[in-house]
């Protein structure tokens, strides 16, 4: 049912300072969000915990409804009555990167599991992601080695992003890097430190640094269901990310613009020239209006992409809280091992 870890970590060579060791006795908070996960979520969690108890006994679930519109409530709310678990429903949909954003503030453990609730993630190597928690590395992060179930279409378009990303940003982001990951508290709560709204999660784990590694593995297909991210939502994902984290795109088109100037310039020069040897004439009014049309459809995407970004400081400035909480189920045992 699940996915297979592939090759033995490869630890990421850093300067940055290992944790201080030995660690405490782990307390681990499982952060599941759900969208529409239904057919999954009672399965999965099942299987969860016994993978968990495994590895320590006092750990919790902290299950984030997105907005769900099947029966994930109900589920949630029923298993909530027999196992470790804190449910959280937001009052809509406000995305995955909110979603996990909830889980992580209502986080209480010493260390932080992201997992989804899909199966696509696999349980297998949470006993690999402990220790390489134990041994000083902040965070653990798992890596999609082949991506040769996808689409071509999200495959190209996937690369280019990262491409794009990592061109215009001095904050590298991990290709093919998701949100399946292990997190030190240190790391969670530099994550909940950071103010802003548009929280492009992937970007964040980048940029709050941390002693990290990195594990390859294959997901499978959906246990059941179907994800709820179709080419239109990455799309507007990788928009999110690009405007969150670099500014390669105004500076493309800077350059662009600059281009297109220079060509104008140099053409203007030759009919300037042409015209005082040879004399004016009709000619040309084709090339004439295909530039025109050119020439505005580049500056109707200039204005779009700096619209992008005056949007985002548009959302900021407006601080709206990032996700609304409707109702809170808490039957986490870390809640009495805390002060």
């Amino acid at each position: 049912m699940s996915t297979q870890p592939v090759d033995a970590p490869a630890p990421s060579a850093s300067a940055y300072p290992s944790a201080a060791l030995p660690r405490a006795p782990l307390q681990l908070s499982c952060v599941v969000p759900a969208h529409n996960e239904e057919a999954n979520l009672e399965a999965f969690l099942r299987a969860l915990v016994p993978a968990v108890q495994a590895l320590t006994p006092d750990f919790e679930i902290v299950v984030v409804n997105d907005g769900s519109r099947d029966g994930t409530h109900e589920v949630a709310m029923r298993l909530a009555q027999e196992l470790p678990l804190r449910y959280i429903a937001l009052s809509r949909n406000f995305g995955k990167e909110a979603a996990l954003s909830a889980g992580v503030d209502y986080a209480r453990g010493n260390a932080v599991l992201l997992i989804d609730a899909d199966f696509q993630h696999p349980l297998e190597m949470l006993p690999q992601m402990h220790s390489l928690w134990q041994s000083g590395y902040d965070m653990v992060y798992g890596v999609i080695a082949d991506r040769g179930a996808e689409s071509s279409t999200k495959r190209v378009g996937t690369n280019m992003f990262y491409r794009l990303m990592n061109a215009g940003s001095r904050v590298k982001i991990p290709p093919n890097a998701g949100d399946f990951r292990w997190m030190d508290r240190q790391v969670v709560d530099a994550l909940k430190a950071l103010p802003e709204r548009n929280r492009f999660m992937k970007g964040l784990y980048a940029w709050v640094g941390f002693k990290t590694v990195a594990l390859p593995f294959v997901p499978l297909d959906r246990a059941g269901g179907e994800s709820s991210f179709n080419l239109w939502r990455l799309f507007s994902l990788a928009m999110q990310g690009l405007t969150s984290f670099s500014t390669l795109p105004l500076r493309v088109w800077s350059v662009v613009g600059g281009l297109i100037a220079l060509v104008a310039l140099v053409y203007g020069a030759v009919i300037t020239v042409d015209t005082a040897l040879n004399g004016a004439d009709l000619e040309g009014w084709p090339t004439l209006a295909a530039g025109i049309m050119l020439f505005s459809g580049v500056q109707l995407m200039s204005i779009g992409i700096l619209g992008e970004y005056i949007g985002r400081i548009y959302e900021e400035v407006k601080q709206r809280p990032t996700y609304l909480v409707a109702r809170d189920e808490d039957h986490s045992p870390l809640g009495k091992l805390q002060p």
